[in-house]
């Protein structure tokens, strides 16, 4: 177990990109997991709009909520939150007044590393949140699968309704057909019988008559 710990330790990195109003951040154990979280299609790391970040202070953030998207207002120096304010305006790619003072503090901190208790919590986190993603994914497919289990069972219910139905149709069918062709069977009796009488009654009164 310890050695499967310090295996995600290694693989825990941190990506960076931007979209929309935001900058978005996050700790993640691949490229493709970074882009599965922000919710892209594209491969944005291909494209050369995201990357790998080692900057100590987005490091930090991301490792302290790992496989979760970090924001702050797109161009700005500011730190990295689960939940940002929209930029006041779009950035003028000019620093703002008593910018310098505030972006020569975290200059001071990038030969920071994280040390090996905080990269395990990071880590940790991150398969705790891994470990609820599965069982959530987990409790979606079975509910699916229990749902599909209710539809094939009222399918298989319908189905031999109707193959009753359809038997019984076919029986009585039949036995209309049946009655049909007797009546039918008699009719030609009835005819042949009325055109014997028939002749022998003209006949009769042909005779009569002269």
């Amino acid at each position: 177990m310890t050695e499967r710990r310090r295996d995600v330790t290694r693989k825990l990195r941190t990506f960076q990109t931007s979209i929309g109003f935001f900058d978005l951040a996050i700790a993640a154990p691949s490229m493709k997991a970074a882009l599965a979280a922000w919710g892209s299609n594209s491969n944005l790391f291909h494209q050369g709009f995201a990357k790998e970040v080692r900057d100590a202070t987005v490091v930090a953030a991301t490792m302290s909520k790992p496989g979760i998207v970090l924001r702050r207002p797109v161009g700005s120096q500011g730190p990295f939150e689960e939940n940002a304010d929209l930029p006041d305006g779009l950035p003028s790619g000019k620093p703002k007044a008593g910018s310098k003072g505030h972006s020569a503090k975290p200059r001071k901190r990038h030969g920071r590393t994280l040390d090996d208790s905080a990269s395990r919590k990071a880590a940790l986190a991150y398969e705790k949140q891994e470990r609820q993603r599965d069982n959530a994914q987990r409790k979606e497919e079975a509910a699916r699968a229990k749902l599909r289990k209710r539809q094939d069972q009222v399918v298989v219910k319908a189905e031999a309704a109707f193959e009753k139905a359809r038997q019984a149709h076919e029986v009585r069918a039949r036995h209309i057909e049946d009655a049909r062709a007797a009546i039918e069977k008699r009719s030609r009796a009835e005819d042949t019988r009325w055109d014997k009488q028939k002749n022998k009654l003209e006949g009769i009164l042909r005779r009569a008559r002269r």
